[in-house]
């Protein structure tokens, strides 16, 4: 499906017409009533967006004082610059399905928000028509390499990402080196079901008095890459909701596991809040193998117009190459080393 692009508010041009652009701009205020690049008068509509990022450089996704930049952070100012947003952040009715750490990445990561609509009145119900705003190539052409929109799609006006999520999925990647993966399964089968999970996060009593989560499955599987004699695995953990650091944490236990340094049974005690009352100190994993993969919702089917399709891909595509050249050089600073044994 192509989605028209005509959706662009119009900017000041400077040079030669820019005169009679000039003129006829205050002659077209004058006729609306409305002021040139105001968009209050615009109708809206309430939408969900599918959002993937890769967190290295940013301090978290939800925008913090003194954190910056973060991924919302960079949103809102990717919205602001398309002149989207009518009224104000407050007026958006804004919400977000999750909040990843400092330098945790998402390929599936939802928003929900009132955003500008073609919709020529608040009943009319258009599901990406021909002429509707394609967001993704709106915000797109606005968001830093780093963030970029994959999908929305229109939803009801009692949704909000973080409430309407029926479950998240996670992925957490690391080497198989010396590890036994067959114990650390044995101990993530666990985790399946509903637990007290205080002893597997960062403690939030302010914000947290239930620490009782539901994890639906928890796999570990072998990826396809290989590099030299090492193997990529990942972690795939789905629930309902999850903890602050709750993935980190889990992941961590499971490390020890597959290092011999503790049973599976360990699992056990842990999520047995009689037998561990406190939570051991123990270090969290770490914050950048880790994605949140999905957010899980019913009835919604996010949409992607096909130039917006295709330029995500030659957008994705391009950053892979930069980074296979990265590790092409970093392949060679090996190689140049004369010392046994130094190469990984």
């Amino acid at each position: 499906m192509t989605i028209s692009t005509e959706n662009q508010v119009p900017c000041n041009v400077k040079g030669e017409g820019h005169d009679d652009l000039s003129k006829i701009r205050r002659k077209h205020s004058k006729r609306t009533g409305h002021q040139v690049g105001n968009v209050s008068h615009c109708q809206k509509r309430l939408i969900a967006l599918k959002i993937m990022y890769f967190g290295q450089r940013f301090y978290g996704f939800a925008s913090e004082a003194h954190t910056e930049p973060t991924v919302e952070s960079e949103i809102f100012k990717a919205i602001e610059r398309a002149r989207l947003l009518v009224g104000s952040r407050e007026d958006s009715c804004y919400s977000r399905c999750g909040r990843t750490d400092k330098g945790v990445s998402a390929t599936g990561q939802v928003i929900s928000l009132y955003l500008r609509s073609n919709l020529k009145d608040a009943g009319e119900n258009i599901l990406g028509e021909r002429s509707e705003i394609d967001y993704v190539s709106v915000l797109n052409r606005n968001l830093p390499r780093d963030i970029r929109v994959i999908g929305w799609c229109p939803v009801a006006a009692d949704f909000l990402a973080r409430f309407s999520c029926l479950g998240r999925e996670y992925k957490y990647l690391f080497w198989k080196r010396a590890l036994d993966v067959s114990k650390m399964q044995k101990a993530a089968f666990k985790f399946i079901g509903e637990h007290d999970f205080r002893n597997f996060c960062k403690m939030d009593a302010a914000n947290v008095s239930n620490y009782k989560r539901y994890i639906t499955d928890f796999n570990i599987s072998a990826c396809d890459q290989r590099s030299n004699h090492d193997e990529l695995w990942s972690m795939n953990i789905r629930g309902s909701a999850f903890l602050w650091h709750q993935v980190r944490c889990m992941a961590a236990v499971l490390f020890f596991v597959g290092q011999g340094l503790e049973s599976p049974c360990v699992v056990d005690s842990l999520l047995d809040i009689t037998k561990t009352p406190r939570k051991p100190q123990y270090t969290m994993a770490p914050e950048l193998p880790l994605i949140l993969r999905s957010c899980l919702f019913d009835g919604v089917s996010f949409m992607c117009s096909s130039d917006a399709s295709q330029a995500l891909i030659e957008h994705l595509k391009d950053e892979h190459h930069q980074y296979m050249l990265q590790a092409a050089i970093f392949d060679e600073a090996l190689t140049c080393l004369s010392i046994p044994g130094t190469y990984i």
